[in-house]
């Protein structure tokens, strides 16, 4: 698995776009295997909370 001091960013490569075009971003991912996105996902995780992360969702119960 990949971890976030493995990821390097290409800052050089810059795309203005309207939208994204999701049949393309759905495609990409449903051509992946579930252990490749699993993995994404917890890379993604990492990325936004560093070590720290929380290891499940939190609840949030309201009543209207």
């Amino acid at each position: 698995m990949n971890t976030s001091d493995d990821v390097k960013l290409n800052k050089s490569a810059f795309v203005v776009s309207d939208g994204f075009d999701k049949n393309d971003e759905k495609d990409y991912w449903l051509s992946k295997t579930p252990e490749e996105r699993l993995n994404a996902v917890e890379l993604m995780r990492k990325i936004n909370y560093g070590d720290s992360y929380p290891r499940r969702i939190q609840r949030v119960f309201e009543v209207a």
